[in-house]
Order: C-alpha cells, then structure tokens, then sequence
C-alpha cells in the first residue's frame, strides 16, 4: 500500500471519528495538499483493496468500516457524539473504536419495535436481543452493501 494511501485512510478515519461524518475527496486533498483528483485516485485505491467502499459512480466515501457515511438503521451515540454504522456489528466496533460507554439504536427487524443496546464500562448491558447474520462474513464482500 502506497504512503499516500495510508495516510489518506488515516485521515478518513480521524475525520470519522471527530466528526462522525465522511470527509469529502476535496476535503482531504486539502489537507494533504495534493490535488482532488489525487486523493480520489488513493480513495480508489482503497476500496479496490476493501479498505472502503465509494458511492456508486463518484469519488465520494460510502463506507469505511464500521462507519457508514450515510443515515443507517443503526445511530450510535457516545458521549456528544453520533454515527452511522452499517449494521449492528459494526455499531459496536465504533464504540469499542472511540473506548467510550454509549447506546446503539435501532429498530427489530422482525416487529419494527425500537431496540436499544448500551456499552457500559466497556460491556455490552444484558439484553434479550439477538444479532441474526444472513450472509456467511466470507461471501460480505461479494454486496458489501446488501450485506
């Protein structure tokens, strides 16, 4: 992997993390100060090699696990803080991510019924739910979006 390309999935990250946000491709050739299409050309990089996903046809970040650029079913809140994240997995990676005590909310997906799951003091609080995954983690790549 090129020097570039990790510094710019660093920065993707980071920009995740404080702001619970995606950054733009403009945005980070900004701060690395290199041009956009550059930065979109390490973007590319990137998600040939699954370390994220773009949306279709465009430069722009669609996922970088576990943080969705887009509004999900799963909202995770932390501290003052809150992201997106793909699915419940994912959910609980970014509060393992940030060390910080916070709460998943989502829906059941068989009654539609508000589901709630909270990390205290890095434990995650008894609960009755059940995570269901309907698609092996080996065949996730082949619709990382349906997945």
């Amino acid at each position: 992997m090129q020097t570039l390309d990790l510094e710019v999935r660093r920065l993707v990250y980071e920009h995740f993390l404080t702001t619970g946000r995606a950054p733009t491709s403009a945005g980070l050739a900004g701060e690395l100060a290199v041009t956009e299409p550059y930065a979109a050309n390490a973007l590319g990089r990137l998600a040939g090699d699954h370390m994220l996903v773009l949306k279709p046809s465009s430069t722009e970040i669609l996922m970088a696990h576990p943080f969705s650029a887009v509004p999900t079913d799963f909202e995770v809140v932390a501290a003052d803080k809150n992201w997106w994240a793909n699915c419940v997995w994912d959910a609980l990676g970014i509060l393992v991510m940030t060390g910080q005590d916070g709460r998943v909310e989502t829906t059941c997906p068989d009654c539609g019924e508000p589901l709630k799951l909270e990390v205290i003091a890095g434990e995650l609080a008894a609960t009755e739910a059940i995570a269901h995954f309907a698609v092996p983690a080996a065949d996730w790549w082949e619709d990382i979006v349906f997945t």
